[in-house]
């Protein structure tokens, strides 16, 4: 039975409408697993040796011991966000004479295969080979490989249970960034207790089993709750949703572009896709965690902070601007039917961009921690962001010719998704950052500051001015974008 479904999901694989289609970013998500996969591979063949280099008195193992909390929570956090669950079509099978059993384990057992679970081990594999090869005790490395092992699918099964729980993922994400947050300013030192949990496995090899029964637990719970929902009734019935209101009188003040902020707020909170944005754009908030605690970045890759600023407080603009107009293509048209200024039309997303900017920095504020220079980064790329970023993201969107359903998840949801959104990187990334890189390198610190600012406040003194100039694009392209919109394949 179980080879049947494989045979079936192969069939459906390459029978989709979808097959063929968006050839160029199948070739680019290869690309970007081919890159993970060789980075795991670089640090599980060299990472013991770079540590031993780096820290000659600790134990390279119990180095990554220490830190292997933030990787399984980091590892659910990207699971959450990427991983797209095996749920095959079992709707047709449903009044065929197949166990129910079977196709929950089918299910369960296509989610242990997963590239999400075969990742992780490009870099445990080779790393138990290497500590083999440099004398460690046999036994004690395959029963930490095989903790690691257990670990991995009990995170997957969990994965199952939590998934499109928004409850559940900000608790995972609140106390993943508290632990990180607690641990730069050194005010509670988690890795202490992760290496003492970690090197008790290597010392008793046993208790390997502990994961496994976790995992076994997880597998055991998620198969009674997919057997009992796997019932042609609850297959076919329509979740229905109470709809709800919020009074928007607030922006009234905003002139006339209000009637268009408030449609665009209800339309960000009232479908999956945008809502996921608009909070994820706070978890960006946390970016520059990842870059400001690392002092290689300031030595030898200052560019790079510039990065990470932009990153802090454009989080909502870079990803909700990318996708303009696209948000409205399921009613573009009727848009587009009324007597309406398209500039206003325009201005209500600038708007938005421009607000959640500046929300975002001034939440921002807690990094003048990490220095001034620090800080003074994050305000230039905060100006940059809604002078420049905020009217360039608009006028890039005048070439968006993609559909986008707001009904889909819009973790690992490609849909909209063109060469249009990956060009558009190159300028909003780039010119900040190649900015700072010459200034600096020839003038100094402040000099790359000033200028990334500058040309974010160039950007503010001429709005009008390019608002103009997008204008006219908009409406130069207005029925080729009517009609890509109206295409639902």
């Amino acid at each position: 039975m179980i080879l049947h479904f494989l045979k079936l999901e192969w069939k459906q694989y390459f029978r989709s409408s979808y097959w063929g289609k968006g050839i160029a970013l199948k070739i680019l998500m290869a690309f970007f697993a081919l890159y993970f996969i060789v980075s795991f591979l670089s640090l599980g063949i060299f990472g013991y040796y770079y540590m031993k280099k780096e820290f000659p008195e600790q134990d390279p193992l119990q180095i990554v011991n220490s830190y292997l909390v933030f990787a399984i929570l980091g590892d659910l956090i990207f699971r959450y966000l990427m991983q797209k669950l095996p749920i095959m079509n079992i709707k047709p099978m449903l009044i065929l004479p197949i166990k129910k059993q079977a196709l929950v384990h089918f299910v369960l057992g296509k989610s242990a295969f997963s590239f999400f679970n075969f990742m992780s081990l490009f870099f445990y594999i080779p790393f138990s080979v290497v500590l083999i090869k440099e004398g460690y005790d046999i036994v004690s490395v395959l029963g930490w490989f095989f903790s690691m092992l257990f670990i991995i699918q009990a995170t997957n099964f969990l994965n199952f249970l939590i998934n499109k729980n928004n409850i559940a993922f900000w608790i995972i994400a609140t106390l993943t960034a508290g632990l990180i947050a607690l641990q730069s300013f050194e005010f509670f030192d988690i890795t202490i207790y992760s290496q003492r949990i970690f090197d008790s496995v290597v010392a008793s090899p046993y208790l390997a089993s502990i994961p496994l029964v976790l995992a076994i637990t997880l597998y055991y719970f998620n198969f009674k709750l997919l057997k009992d929902k796997v019932y042609l009734d609850d297959a076919v019935s329509q979740k229905v949703e109470e709809a709800t209101s919020v009074d928007l009188s607030w922006a009234d003040r905003l002139g006339d572009a209000a009637p268009f902020i408030k449609n665009d707020i209800r339309l960000i909170w009232r479908n999956k896709r945008t809502k996921t944005v608009f909070l994820m754009s706070f978890l960006f908030l946390l970016y520059g965690l990842i870059f400001y605690t690392n002092p290689i970045y300031a030595e030898k890759m200052p560019a790079f902070l510039i990065f990470a600023s932009l990153f802090v407080t454009g989080g909502f603009a870079l990803n909700y601007g990318q996708f303009i107009p696209a948000w409205d293509s399921a009613h573009y048209k009727m848009l587009m039917s009324q007597n309406i200024r398209y500039r206003k039309f325009l201005e209500s997303k600038w708007f938005l961009m421009v607000a959640m900017t500046a929300i975002l920095y001034f939440l921002s504020i807690p990094y003048i921690y990490f220095g001034f220079d620090i800080f003074l980064m994050i305000t230039a790329g905060a100006v940059f962001n809604i002078g420049f970023n905020s009217l360039f993201l608009l006028y890039a969107g005048s070439f968006n010719r993609k559909r986008i359903d707001l009904d889909k998840g819009g973790f690992s949801n490609m849909q909209g998704t063109s060469a249009t959104q990956f060009l558009i990187i190159l300028p909003i990334m780039g010119i900040p950052m190649l900015l700072f890189y010459i200034f600096d390198k020839f003038i100094g610190f402040n000099a790359g500051i000033i200028a990334i600012a500058l040309v974010g406040v160039l950007g503010i003194l001429f709005k009008n001015y390019f608002m103009t100039l997008i204008e006219k694009k908009y409406i130069k392209d207005k029925y080729a974008m009517i009609h890509a919109f109206d295409q639902k394949s």
